[in-house]
């Protein structure tokens, strides 16, 4: 079993969206009920958390000085020295119930992004399409967007519906980012324990995949097939992210949200952001094409 070990002092009701900053050896991550977003540096553990004023769930990196922040009503620049935030394009800014939730920049710079009901009602939310200004929706009537990642080359496109469970994959445009036809299903999980939340693709074209309710960490081949399980520490892990010095290591938020005192008691590490050591082959995240 690889290493696991917590990462950073924080606790967060709903932690999620991880981006690992290569340049900065940074780890960025938002707790998304809690309207904050929460910075870490590896080389010498130095952790700020910085209080939001929407709820947010994933950035985008820039350039270095310049994040993209997937938010409740839209996308917004952030200027990484002052924190001021300037919203770019807006997204469902008139509805009040939904929410941004998982996200990825594909290899092109575009940035597939997903909006849910903030009590997760059925089919609220979509998964929409962002590149140099431009915003297509590319799947309505989405419960629970997650898992949203690219493989190396920017031909496959995989993302699920968690209410659904069922993680897809769509042939994609490797110079927009568009998907290509129609979605058909990579690995059905609906007859299993928790949902599928946030993944990562590795350079192998490896899907790893944080199974929320499950205190598991999968990884799926490039064929469907499930070919390992790691057991986290925590019940509801939400998503990975690569990270370290050579990107082998994958950064694994949590939450504690829905928990009750008695479950919370069962599960303390819960909402807690750890590290596996597992030696990947990892990738880097594109920058975003703003």
């Amino acid at each position: 079993m690889p290493e696991i070990t917590a990462f950073s002092p924080d606790v967060s009701e709903l932690g999620e969206g991880p981006t690992f900053d290569v340049t900065s050896q940074t780890l960025f991550w938002f707790d998304i009920t809690g309207k904050r977003l929460l910075e870490q540096r590896g080389s010498d553990g130095r952790f700020t958390a910085y209080d939001l004023p929407v709820m947010c769930s994933a950035l985008a990196l820039i350039d270095g000085d310049r994040q993209l922040v997937v938010a409740e009503d839209g996308l917004y620049v952030r200027d990484r020295v002052t924190g001021l935030m300037i919203r770019r394009v807006a997204i469902e800014e008139t509805n009040t119930s939904t929410r941004s939730n998982d996200s990825r920049t594909h290899p092109s710079g575009a940035l597939w992004f997903g909006t849910m009901g903030k009590n997760a009602e059925p089919q609220a939310g979509a998964i929409y399409w962002y590149r140099e200004g431009e915003v297509k929706k590319l799947y309505p009537a989405i419960t629970i967007p997650n898992s949203i990642c690219f493989s190396p080359n920017g031909r496959t496109a995989y993302f699920t519906d968690t209410a659904v469970n069922k993680m897809m994959r769509v042939d994609c445009d490797p110079v927009t980012g568009l998907p290509v036809g129609e979605p058909s299903v990579f690995y059905d999980a609906s007859n299993e324990t928790g949902g599928l939340d946030g993944s990562v693709c590795d350079g192998e074209g490896q899907i790893w995949n944080a199974r929320w309710g499950a205190s598991s960490l999968d990884c799926y081949s490039p064929e469907g097939v499930k070919i390992r399980s790691i057991k986290m520490p925590v019940k509801q892990p939400s998503c990975p992210a690569f990270c370290g010095t050579g990107l082998g290591d994958l950064a694994v938020t949590s939450a504690w949200q829905n928990m009750d005192a008695a479950t919370r008691a069962a599960d303390p590490e819960a909402g807690k952001t750890f590290v596996v050591e597992l030696g990947l082959r990892g990738r880097a995240e594109p920058s975003v094409a703003l």
